[in-house]
């Protein structure tokens, strides 16, 4: 059997191709420790480990000794050996018998970049629980240690001494000096930013918050982080992109900034941000970085075929119960639980469906809003639950904002992973004013819907980046967000009083089968659909008869189609046939209807 813990980075520069070979295979990745489900005082430094999250950053490339010369100290000084410098943060050799020539003119300069990735935001309970138990109960590693190069009493020197360099652009060393420790402290970060707390903190010249390195977009639901280094393929990846990472843990106590000491308090603000405790953050130098499709434990790739035939009734009748027995309501919510962006181009986003369930019945508020969506959580890995209270749109940070102290992206809300399904509760949104805080929340959520685009701040400029985040609004009324499909509710008055009943009983589905349902709704969301093979004549001249009765756009046959593809997958079809186009008309015919019945009784005296 393949004994991974054996590895070391000499071993993996010497064959990296055969390890990469190895590690393309997920059977040998799942042996590896998952640092999202283990407690990092059972890992050693230099173990091989996986790291599954969300990137949310990316560093400034870094110059490092990718090739030094190790001599002997005092003597002759003679050449002992040219060590390979990837995959560490050290400089290998034995303290009392060698010495790094830093001057060396065989010495040879690398660039890597590291990227800030934390681990799902809103990553729901059950999912964590299944990942622990796929990767062994978060358990530590074997026994196995690391060949260190030279005597048994080798030690590893760390890049941040006296003799710490970085690469001048002159191509020389520079040294930098450190004086004593600071004294350590931690502020907390303020409510809904992780990074509300950061520049007062470096501006003063204390240590930052934890809150704040972690610097996660749901700040009641901390995410992990790791420094993740790369050292090939280095623009391939993307912000916000789902990765799986296999590299050499690094946590050696010297990589902590916060004891480090400058003159300049902005560039030790800078240097603490980028250099934050291995014990809080540790380093993952990544020998292999997959992109995943999505994260759902229980799907594994590539995913294997679905009975669908009850699946999707299942589904279907808990989401209709859920819903006041509104049958249609339930299909437009299924829908929208398999949406994606699944063609994104400069002008749209093709596939999103954010939906708008309005007429939630006034007397089951506010505990319905939360029901419903402890049933949603039950069937999706990831989920958040946002109430669109007055204080928390005039305080919550919604968007990622650039903290020059720091040089560090600070997160907000809307920053979550691909497929993390955002439920906005607008029934808590009392009278009051919205403060300039609260608009530009209002139109961030508002471009996020429309585009499935976000805009981060970097105070001087803005900067849009691809999102994917399906979201769901709670209404009232019809909803002041722009959404591409707005559904009123019609609940069956016999189900109203008996709703709270519903829903928890909603929760009592046995574990095989909301397994089914779990890997159903994500099975169908990333596989492909075809759509040419239905015949195109049959769209044209329904179209052009909709054109004629109720002046139909070419924007209606866009909503229409996705409607018919998201009605398509929810019933475990893999192309687009006449069945599905004709119910996805009749769907659409009976919201437009409430639509419009909904809109005579708003404006009758």
């Amino acid at each position: 059997m393949l004994d991974l813990t054996s590895w070391t980075p000499e071993y993996f520069c010497e064959n990296a191709t055969s390890c990469a070979e190895h590690l393309s295979k997920a059977e040998v990745r799942a042996t590896i420790p998952l640092l999202n489900c283990s407690k990092l005082h059972n890992l050693r430094d230099n173990t091989l480990v996986r790291f599954r999250g969300m990137i949310q950053d990316m560093q400034d490339p870094e110059c490092f000794l990718e090739r030094y010369e190790v001599r002997r100290k005092g003597g002759d000084g003679g050449l002992l050996r040219v060590q390979d410098g990837r995959y560490r943060d050290v400089l290998v050799m034995n303290k009392d018998e060698e010495t790094v020539d830093l001057r060396a003119s065989s010495n040879k300069y690398g660039e890597r970049r590291s990227m800030f990735v934390i681990s799902i935001p809103g990553y729901n309970g059950w999912a964590v629980e299944c990942e622990e138990k796929l990767s062994g109960g978060g358990g530590g590693v074997s026994s196995v240690g690391v060949n260190e190069v030279g005597s048994p009493r080798s030690v590893k020197r760390p890049l941040a001494e006296d003799e710490d360099m970085e690469v001048d652009e002159a191509g020389g060393v520079k040294e930098h000096q450190f004086k004593k420790p600071l004294v350590p402290a931690a502020p907390s970060a303020t409510k809904g930013s992780s990074g509300g707390a950061s520049t007062s903190n470096g501006t003063n010249g204390k240590v930052l918050s934890a809150e704040y390195l972690l610097n996660s977009p749901i700040p009641d639901r901390p995410s992990k982080a790791c420094l993740v280094k790369l050292y090939s393929n280095l623009e391939e990846s993307t912000l916000n992109s789902l990765v799986d990472v296999v590299g050499f843990l690094s946590v050696d106590p010297a990589l902590d900034g916060s004891t480090d000491q400058m003159e300049d308090e902005d560039e030790l603000s800078e240097h603490q941000a980028t250099h934050p405790p291995p014990s809080l953050i540790p380093r993952i130098h990544a020998i292999s970085v997959q992109k995943l499709k999505h994260v759902n434990p229980l799907v594994q790739e590539p995913a294997s075929p679905l009975e669908t035939s009850d699946i999707w009734r299942d589904i279907q009748n808990l989401l209709t119960q859920c819903l006041f027995g509104d049958r249609i309501a339930a299909e437009y919510l299924f829908c929208h639980l398999l949406s994606t962006v699944y063609i994104r181009n400069e002008l749209e986003s093709l596939g999103q469906f954010s939906l708008n369930l309005s007429n939630v019945p006034a007397e089951t508020l506010p505990r319905y809003t939360v029901g419903l969506y402890e049933i949603l959580e039950l069937l999706l890995p990831a989920s958040h639950y946002f109430p669109m209270t007055l204080e928390n749109m005039n305080t919550m940070q919604f968007v990622p904002k650039k903290d020059y102290t720091t040089n560090k992206l600070t997160s907000g809300l809307l920053q979550l992973a691909p497929h993390t399904h955002l439920l906005l509760d607008e029934t808590r949104l009392q009278a009051g004013k919205l403060e300039s805080s609260g608009v530009e929340a209002v139109q961030n959520i508002a471009h996020l819907i429309k585009n499935q685009k976000l805009k981060y701040n970097f105070q001087f400029y803005q900067l849009e980046f691809n999102s994917d985040v399906p979201i769901l609004v709670l209404s009232e009324g019809k909803s002041m967000l722009p959404t591409n499909c707005h559904t009123p509710l019609l609940p069956d008055p016999d189900t109203v009083p008996l709703i709270d009943e519903t829903l928890k009983a909603g929760k009592h589905f046995s574990q095989p089968k909301l397994a089914e349902m779990r890997r159903f709704l994500t099975v169908q969301r990333i596989r492909d659909f075809d759509m040419k093979t239905f015949d195109p004549e049959i769209i044209q001249n329904d179209f052009l008869r909709m054109r004629k009765e109720v002046d139909a756009s070419a924007e209606d046959l866009h909503s229409l189609l996705v409607l018919a593809r998201l009605a398509g997958l929810s019933r475990g079809k893999i192309s687009l046939d006449s069945e599905c186009w004709e119910h996805a008309k009749e769907l659409e015919q009976e919201r437009k209807r409430r639509v419009e019945l909904f809109a005579k009784k708003k404006n009758e005296p």
